[in-house]
C-alpha cells in the first residue's frame, strides 16, 4: 500500500529541484491560508452574514405587520425608515415577476432566501441582489398588495470579507514571489554544474567553469573541476604516450624496409615486407585512436553540409547520399564526427558495391543511416565488433587489415557526443549502421 502511494507521489511530483523546493516553501503558506480562510468563512463570515440577514428580514416583517394594522401613518413610517435606515419603500398591486433574480451560487442570496422563506413562506417574496450595485431589491406579498423595498447591500452582507481575502492573499503572493527569486538564485549554480558535467561527459573540455552559489554547491563544483582536470591530464598523457610509441616504432620499421631491399632472397624479403606493412597499418590505427583523444573545440555543425563534404572527398559514384535539404544543426566536434562517418563509409565501399547514406531529423535527435550491399556482419557479433582489438576472421571486418579499433573508435566518438550507434541488416542484404545524435 505504502509502496504504491510512494510511487504515485513520485509520479505526480515535479522532477526538478527548483519546483520541489518551491513546493516545500510555498505549500505550508498556501495550506495555512486555506485553513484560515475556511475557518474565517465558516465561523465568522457566515455567522455574521446570517445575523445581519436575519435582522434585516425581521425589520421587513415588522414593516409588513405595521402596514397591515395601521395604514394611516404609512407615509410617516416610510419617511422615517428612509431617513434613519436609508430604506426605499413602495406599495403597489403589481404581479410578482415570473423569473427569479436569485443567484444559485451566491452566499448572500442563499442566506437571504433562507431567512425570507422561514419568515414569509414560499411564493410570498422575491429579491434581486445583482440589479443594483449598492442596493438589494426585495418584494413582499402582503394580502393583495406588494411591498417593495430597496435596502442598502451592506445590510444584507458584510463587506469585510473582501478586505480579509485581500490581506490574506496579497502577503502570501509577495512571500511566494520572494521565495521564487531566492530559489532561482540558489538553483542556478546547480544548473550550471549539471550543464558543465554534461559537456564534459560529451568530450568537451570545460575550462571556463566557475564555482558559485552556497558553500556546499561551491565545494561540489570545485571538486568537479579538479576531477575534470585530472581526467583530461590522464587522457592527454595516454594519447601522447601512444602517439609517441607509434612514431618511435616507425623509425626501425623504415630501416628494416631499407635493409630488406638489399636482400637477395626475394621470397624471404617479400614475406618480411608483408609483415612490416601490417605493422605499419597497425601503427596507423594506433595513431588514429590517439587522434580521437586529442582536444577539439565544439562547434555548430550542419549535418547536411558535413555529409555532402564527405561525399565530395570520396569522389566515388558508388557512394550515394540522399540529401533532402533539411536543416539539421547540433553542437559537436566536426573532425571527430567526420572521421567516424568516413570510417563506416570506407568499410562499406571496401566490402560492397554501393553505399547509401541518408539523414533525417527526429524528435530531439538526428538519425544518420549508412547501408551497403556487402556480406554484412553476423547478428551474434554485433556487440563484439565494438570491442577494441576484436577482429572478424569470417565474412568481413571493419579492420580486417588492422587491429580492430575501427568500430571502437567510431562508438567512442558517437557516445562522447551523447548519441548511440546500432547495427542491423540493410534492405540491400548488407550492413546497416544507424547513428543517433542529440540535437
Amino acid at each position: 500500500m505504502f509502496s504504491g502511494l510512494n510511487k504515485f507521489l513520485k509520479y505526480i511530483l515535479p522532477k526538478r529541484l527548483f519546483y520541489r523546493a518551491l513546493i516545500i516553501v510555498a505549500a505550508p503558506t498556501i495550506i495555512l491560508q486555506i485553513i484560515i480562510t475556511i475557518v474565517f468563512y465558516d465561523s465568522v463570515w457566515i455567522k455574521a452574514n446570517k445575523n445581519i440577514t436575519r435582522s434585516l428580514v425581521n425589520q421587513l416583517k415588522t414593516i409588513e405587520e405595521i402596514y397591515q394594522n395601521d395604514k394611516k401613518n404609512l407615509d410617516f413610517f416610510t419617511d422615517s425608515y428612509k431617513n434613519n435606515f436609508n430604506f426605499e419603500i413602495g406599495i403597489n398591486q403589481e404581479i410578482f415577476p415570473e423569473n427569479s433574480g436569485e443567484r444559485k451560487f451566491s452566499p448572500m442570496d442563499r442566506s437571504l432566501r433562507r431567512e425570507l422563506k422561514s419568515v414569509f413562506g414560499n411564493n410570498n417574496y422575491w429579491f434581486n441582489t445583482s440589479k443594483f450595485k449598492n442596493a438589494v431589491e426585495i418584494k413582499i406579498r402582503s394580502g393583495n398588495d406588494v411591498i417593495e423595498f430597496l435596502v442598502p447591500k451592506d445590510t444584507v452582507s458584510t463587506s469585510s470579507v473582501r478586505l480579509f481575502l485581500l490581506w490574506t492573499t496579497l502577503p502570501s503572493l509577495v512571500l511566494v514571489i520572494i521565495a521564487l527569486i531566492f530559489l532561482k538564485n540558489q538553483t542556478k549554480p546547480l544548473v550550471k554544474l549539471a550543464k558543465a558535467a554534461e559537456r564534459f561527459g560529451k568530450g568537451d573540455y570545460v575550462n571556463d567553469f566557475r564555482a558559485s552559489g552556497s558553500q556546499e554547491i561551491r565545494k561540489a563544483a570545485f571538486e568537479f573541476d579538479r576531477m575534470a582536470k585530472r581526467i583530461n591530464r590522464h587522457l592527454n598523457q595516454r594519447a601522447e604516450m601512444l602517439s609517441g610509441i607509434s612514431h618511435d616504432l616507425r623509425t626501425p620499421l623504415t630501416r628494416l624496409k631499407l635493409q630488406l631491399a638489399f636482400l637477395k632472397q626475394k621470397e624471404i624479403s617479400e614475406k618480411m615486407s608483408r609483415d612490416i606493412d601490417e605493422m605499419e597499418r597497425m601503427l596507423n590505427d594506433y595513431l588514429q585512436f590517439a587522434k580521437t583523444q586529442t582536444q577539439e573545440t565544439t562547434t555548430e555543425i550542419d549535418l547536411d553540409n558535413l555529409l555532402i563534404s564527405i561525399k565530395n572527398n570520396f569522389n566515388n559514384d558508388r557512394l550515394i547520399y540522399e540529401s533532402n535539404n533539411q536543416i539539421i544543426e547540433f553542437k559537436g566536434r566536426q573532425t571527430a564526427l567526420k572521421r567516424s562517418f568516413e570510417n563506416i563509409i570506407q568499410n562499406g565501399l571496401t566490402y560492397g558495391n554501393k553505399v547509401y547514406v541518408k539523414a533525417q531529423k527526429g524528435n530531439k535527435k538526428a538519425l544518420i543511416v549508412i547501408e551497403d550491399d556487402g556480406p554484412g556482419i553476423p547478428e551474434n557479433q554485433y556487440k563484439n565488433v565494438f570491442k577494441p582489438f576484436f577482429r572478424l576472421d569470417k565474412s568481413r571486418s571493419l579492420n580486417q587489415s588492422g587491429v580492430g579499433l575501427g568500430l571502437a573508435i567510431v562508438e567512442d566518438i558517437i557516445n562522447s557526443h551523447g548519441g548511440n550507434i546500432q547495427l542491423g541488416k540493410s534492405k540491400f542484404n548488407g550492413l546497416q549502421v544507424k547513428i543517433f545524435l542529440p540535437l
